[in-house]
């Protein structure tokens, strides 16, 4: 382990900003990190934790915590939004974790945030900092704030999000938005049962929508979203309050298992999809990003979170493997070998949101031929079987 105390920032307190500082941690690197929120906290609904992300968040010591937080779904079914027909299942489960080293897990986001938390330092968690710039000065680089005063070290890493401040010292471009909106809630399970035992991933794929759910927290609970198309292309509210009775119009026709998980909602968050052109560059002599501040990709892979955790193993490694004067150098390795990985996570949500929302019934008819031959676990290898630590090591 290396015990070479680098001065390191990290910007953003939510799954990468902190995965980012248990990963440094476990390198022998202490980091202070800076958040704009008053509060901790992380809202939202569940994501999906595949194996490529488990088996770094292990060697974190997270196994038994996730086992009591999480649920190990037995596979990933596409249905027909009409009839409810099975297009393609993947099998998880134990076969799964046989196959790549640690289970596909479904978890609440604030029980993974507040889990990753509890490996950060309290005292190194600054509240209430919002990032206004960067700047490099000799061999230092100098973060500066909303409120309070500057901080000045070697390394910041920005993991403030699709809207990030550290991203904008190091490029010039804008959110994407794709035309499509996200409603997210979650169920008791007892509503709806039979959509969560045995507990499956399921997915409805339909035209221009589609929506999805999985059972969370320990399975007590079931993550709901559903996309809609909309035809405002300046949509400002990333997150923001929506109405059931919308997201019911929408989907009005849809199959009667699609209906009875509406109907079962109590309420709904409506989220704005954007995501940005993924990028070559997103470092500079002291200064690198992860997650969504450098490759923020719309949700149609459930790969987001998996590669913020990504990125954070494999930063912590290269920082890890440097002295001081060669932190440029190591700030190269980590870019060189994740922007490949993610560019290509994102193109495939991107394309994977075009497949899922096809409206013409031959081009549907097609890709549910194409998916039942394709969507198969062994056919994960690249994705699930990736090491990420081990793919940045010289």
């Amino acid at each position: 382990m290396n015990t070479r105390r680098h001065r390191v920032a990290v910007v953003g307190a939510g799954i990468g900003g902190l995965s980012v500082a248990a990963a440094l941690r476990r390198q022998g690197i202490d980091c202070e990190i800076f958040e704009q929120a008053a509060q901790i906290g992380e809202i939202g609904a569940g994501i999906q934790v595949a194996p490529n992300a488990a088996m770094l968040l292990h060697r974190l010591g997270m196994a038994e915590r996730l086992e009591q937080v999480a649920v190990r779904p037995d596979a990933t079914e596409m249905r027909r939004w009409d009839d409810n027909r099975l297009i393609a299942s993947i099998t998880l489960g134990n076969v799964c974790s046989r196959r790549y080293g640690a289970p596909y897990y479904t978890v609440h986001r604030a029980d993974l945030h507040q889990a990753l938390l509890e490996l950060v330092p309290t005292a190194s968690v600054n509240l209430g900092r919002r990032c206004t710039g960067v700047t490099e000065i000799d061999d230092d680089v100098e973060l500066r704030f909303e409120m309070g005063g500057p901080w000045r070290g070697d390394v910041v890493i920005g993991a403030d999000g699709i809207r990030s401040a550290v991203r904008a010292a190091l490029v010039s471009d804008e959110p994407v938005f794709s035309g499509q909106i996200m409603y997210r809630g979650i169920i008791p399970v007892k509503r709806v049962r039979h959509l969560a035992d045995p507990p499956k991933v399921r997915l409805w794929l339909g035209p221009q929508q589609h929506c999805v759910c999985y059972p969370i927290a320990g399975g007590r609970l079931l993550s709901f979203g559903a996309t809609a198309y909309s035809g405002d292309t300046n949509q400002e509210n990333w997150t923001a309050a929506g109405r059931i009775e919308d997201l019911a119009a929408a989907y009005h026709g849809w199959h009667d298992e699609v209906q009875r998980l509406i109907a079962a909602l109590d309420e709904v968050r409506r989220w704005a999809l954007h995501d940005r052109d993924p990028i070559t560059g997103w470092r500079s002599e002291r200064v690198t990003l992860v997650g969504d501040a450098a490759h923020p990709m719309l949700p149609f892979m459930a790969q987001g979170a998996n590669q913020a955790i990504e990125d954070a193993f494999a930063l912590a490694k290269c920082l890890g493997a440097v002295a001081r004067t060669d932190i440029p150098a190591g700030l190269t390795r980590y870019q060189e070998v994740r922007a490949p990985r993610t560019a290509e996570v994102q193109c495939i949500s991107r394309e994977n949101g075009r497949l899922f929302h096809l409206s013409d019934d031959r081009a549907q008819q097609e890709r549910d031929r194409t998916m039942s031959i394709n969507q198969q676990l062994r056919n994960q290898e690249w994705l699930f079987g990736y090491d990420a630590e081990l793919a940045v090591a010289i």
